[in-house]
């Protein structure tokens, strides 16, 4: 891609992402884009197009999870924050399906995005990672991906960014890619509670945050997309706070076999 070439995206891609203000994965903080965030954030679009392209000359992949670091989470030992399900359209290109919190409000939508929009969503780190999921549940989840009646089916509008695992209350971007996953690889799925029901058969793990009472209280009444009435008791009232994160799915992804380790690409 030359310079000017790039520089002209750069400008579409702005123009986009200011007629937005969905984000998942990151803060609701408003800063102004910058040229260079978003020279970055299109150069690390067109690098992972470019790795995604070549995974899929060697195995045949059209399906991934892809994931970006849109908050800084180290203090609780996570690197990504947020991921989607990324598939090669018959034209050749590289589509992002995922869910997108309306910032300052307790709902959320789906979106179809390019490479482009997914990582100029003012990044923390301008890193992409994925898992390739298995050869036998590549067909099962392009389809699904591609069908846009059938793969809204398990989408909760209701969102919560720390939402329990195993309750059907509200629904976070990550739960909701993992959730209607399982509609890919079990045929008889239909339901969150069957969803959540397979993840636990097939052993998925949570990750559990330790969230102090003060910490609690203090993220739901400043954020109407934070909640924790969903968790159990016994579990909140003990600060743990189990939730769907990236890196849970990605370990949990290569323990089961499901789809490959982790790939990772930064700038």
């Amino acid at each position: 891609m030359t310079t000017t070439l790039l520089r002209t995206v750069c400008g579409l891609a702005a123009a986009l992402l200011l007629a937005t203000t969905a984000h998942a994965g990151r803060s609701c903080e408003h800063k102004p884009l910058t040229a260079q965030g978003i020279e970055q954030g299109m150069a690390l679009a067109l690098r992972t197009s470019q790795a995604l392209d070549a995974e899929h000359a060697r195995s045949g992949a059209r399906v991934v999870v892809l994931a970006r670091a849109g908050q800084d989470l180290s203090k609780y030992q996570l690197r990504y924050s947020h991921l989607g399900w990324a598939y090669k359209t018959d034209a050749g290109l590289w589509r992002v399906l995922h869910k997108l919190n309306q910032c300052g409000t307790a709902t959320s939508d789906l979106y179809r995005q390019g490479l482009g929009e997914f990582f100029l969503d003012d990044v923390w780190r301008h890193e992409a990672a994925w898992v390739v999921p298995a050869p036998a549940l590549q067909a099962p989840l392009w389809v699904l991906l591609n069908d846009s009646r059938r793969s809204i089916v398990l989408h909760e509008r209701a969102y919560n960014l720390v939402s329990y695992p195993w309750s059907q209350r509200y629904q976070q971007s990550n739960q909701w890619a993992l959730e209607t996953m399982s509609m890919a690889v079990e045929p008889g799925v239909s339901t969150r509670e069957q969803a959540q029901a397979w993840l636990r058969f097939k052993g998925y793990q949570p990750t559990t945050l330790t969230l102090r009472a003060f910490t609690r209280l203090g993220a739901r009444a400043g954020t109407a997309n934070v909640a924790f009435d969903d968790h159990p008791n016994e579990k909140r009232f003990a600060d743990r706070i189990e939730t769907v994160t990236v890196d849970s799915v990605f370990e949990w992804f290569a323990r089961s076999g499901l789809a490959s380790s982790p790939q990772a690409i930064a700038l």
